[in-house]
């Protein structure tokens, strides 16, 4: 933890020549996309993207779920994607999911997650046990199947479908290979993941 200490002390000294483009940000946002992936400490969607602070609104949760929609019992998931769309007016979500993701792999496998009932229950009520094989360790077929049923999870938020009908927003699959660096895109023509 010390090193995130010091760096945090110094950010401030670092961020003096940077003092315009804070000053910028402190009259508000206007990100680019929504940005939804997991938790998992690997994934870093500014290394990924090359984003600069204001250009993504992120949603991080473990295994990049997006929960069913039900305005009779709002999340902080929909919340965050409803002020996205609703209120920032992002053009563009990206579903990020990555290699080795040990919530889909817990899917895949059928774990015992008696021990982490939280865990458990956003695991199975949040979505459906995605199909991929279990003795993959990179899991990339299950999570790329995993993050193509997210998408459709987006498509029945009202804001998310209205946005989509007037043509005012894209959605994105993406899968994000830990291991290489590698980022492949869902293309809707060939369902197929490619490199970008």
């Amino acid at each position: 933890m010390q090193p995130l200490i010091d760096h945090a002390r110094s950010f401030r000294q670092q961020s003096a020549a940077r003092s315009e483009e804070f000053a910028r940000l402190a009259q508000g946002q206007s990100p680019q996309a929504l940005f939804i992936t997991c938790s998992d400490s690997r994934v870093v969607p500014a290394l990924i993207t090359g984003a600069r602070p204001g250009e993504l609104f992120e949603l991080r949760t473990a295994g990049n779920i997006v929960p069913p929609y039900a305005s009779e019992h709002p999340t902080g998931e929909a919340a965050t994607i409803e002020y996205a769309v609703e209120v920032l007016g992002v053009s563009d979500v990206v579903v990020c999911g990555h290699s080795h993701c040990g919530a889909v792999g817990a899917l895949v496998r059928g774990d015992d997650l008696t021990s982490v009932p939280a865990v458990h229950d956003w695991l199975t009520r949040a979505t459906p046990r995605p199909d991929g094989t279990q003795d993959d360790p990179a899991v990339a077929e299950a999570v790329q199947h995993h993050v193509l049923a997210q998408i459709l999870r987006l498509r029945s938020y009202p804001g998310i479908a209205r946005r989509l009908d007037s043509g005012r927003l894209r959605l994105h699959a993406w899968f994000y290979e830990v291991h290489t660096g590698t980022v492949l895109a869902h293309d809707p023509d060939t369902d197929a993941f490619t490199a970008l």
